[in-house]
C-alpha cells in the first residue's frame, strides 16, 4: 500500500505562486510515474501535469504549460508542483497520484491509470 500526502495549498492572489509538495510512504516510488491532477468544484477531475519515472519526460495539459512545472526528487520521495501566475480557473482541490505501471515512458492523463491518490489540498485564487 502506498500513501501519498499532498502539502502546499493555500489561498493566494491572482498572479501569485504556491508549490504543493507530495510526500510517499512507498520505497518503489522512484519506479513510478506521477501525476497532478485537480477538482473544481462541481467538476470532474482533471489532470494538469505528470512526469516520468526519471524525471526525463514531462506532460502539461494546456491551460497550465508555461505556468506550471512539475518535477521530483526521489532522493525524498516527492514531487512537487511548481505553480505560477495563478489565475481564479486553477482554483480546485489539487491531488497527486502514482502511475500504475512501473517504469513507463508513455504516461496517460486518465484517473484510471493511476492507482495510488492523495487525500488532496486546497488551491484557491483570488481575483
Amino acid at each position: 500500500q502506498v500513501q501519498l500526502v499532498e502539502s502546499g495549498g493555500g489561498l493566494v492572489q491572482a498572479g501569485g505562486s504556491l508549490r504543493l509538495s507530495c510526500a510517499a510512504s512507498a520505497r518503489t516510488f522512484s519506479a513510478y510515474a506521477m501525476g497532478w491532477f485537480r477538482q473544481a468544484l462541481g467538476k470532474e477531475r482533471e489532470f494538469v501535469a505528470a512526469l516520468t519515472w526519471n524525471g526525463g519526460n514531462t506532460y502539461y495539459t494546456e491551460s497550465v504549460k508555461g505556468r506550471f512545472t512539475i518535477s521530483r526528487d526521489n532522493r525524498k520521495d516527492t514531487v512537487y508542483l511548481q505553480m505560477n501566475s495563478l489565475k481564479p480557473e486553477d482554483t480546485a482541490i489539487y491531488y497527486c497520484a502514482q502511475y500504475g505501471t512501473s517504469y513507463s515512458t508513455t504516461i496517460r492523463r486518465r484517473p484510471d491509470d493511476y492507482t495510488y491518490w492523495g487525500q488532496g489540498t486546497q488551491v484557491t485564487v483570488s481575483s
